[in-house]
């Protein structure tokens, strides 16, 4: 009995201490963002992103959300003595779930936040020096982590995306092998609105 009634009395707790501290903003929205796309490696070469991210907000200033991004880039490729390789240029998409951490309930609000999930990488072709070969479509669990601010229903922010490298070999017409790697992390500087989450 007596832990029972401890129990009542804590989650009673918990729920008046909540609705002390209940969120001013409503909790569900949406982000839209476009940004530029910053791969890592020697031959990358930056391009565009576009990003819509639904999300709610479990309790005052954390909200989860799941990220759905795409971003057309050309990764760096580089053999083991660091000669990069061209690359054509093709896009990746990736299925994160996220959290992000409001560092107040003001109009100007700071963010942290993380994310998990799955990284689609394209196919794209590997040429250098006579040897060629392609990168075929994967699939790999990656992370992120990121930063910025909200001002009422304007975002910024800038990510970095953590994406495990992709082996390559090339075969030359002389039949030699090379192995190359195809780094897949890159980074996100991003602008965007969000719809929803307004004040209540």
């Amino acid at each position: 009995m007596k832990k029972i009634t401890f129990s009542i009395l804590l989650l009673s707790s918990v729920v008046f201490a909540k609705a002390q501290t209940e969120s001013p903003f409503k909790p569900f929205k949406v982000d839209v963002s476009l940004g530029y796309a910053i791969p890592g490696g020697t031959g990358a070469k930056g391009g565009v992103l576009f990003v819509v991210e639904p999300k709610y907000e479990v309790i005052p200033n954390l909200s989860v959300g799941l990220r759905m991004e795409a971003a057309v880039m050309a990764r760096g490729t580089v053999d083991a003595n660091g000669n990069a390789a061209d690359v054509s240029v093709k896009a990746a998409g990736s299925y994160l779930l996220t959290g992000d951490y409001y560092f107040t309930q003001n109009t100007v609000r700071p963010f942290a936040g993380a994310g998990l999930g799955i990284y689609s990488l394209a196919a794209a072709s590997v040429n250098n020096n006579g040897a060629s070969s392609s990168v075929s479509a994967a699939h790999k669990f990656g992370e992120m982590v990121r930063a910025g601010v909200e001002l009422s229903h304007f975002r910024v922010g800038l990510e970095y995306n953590i994406v495990p490298s992709t082996k390559v070999d090339a075969i030359s017409s002389s039949g030699s092998k090379t192995t190359y790697t195809s780094k897949n992390g890159y980074m996100g500087i991003k602008v965007g609105f969000c719809i929803g989450g307004g004040k209540k």
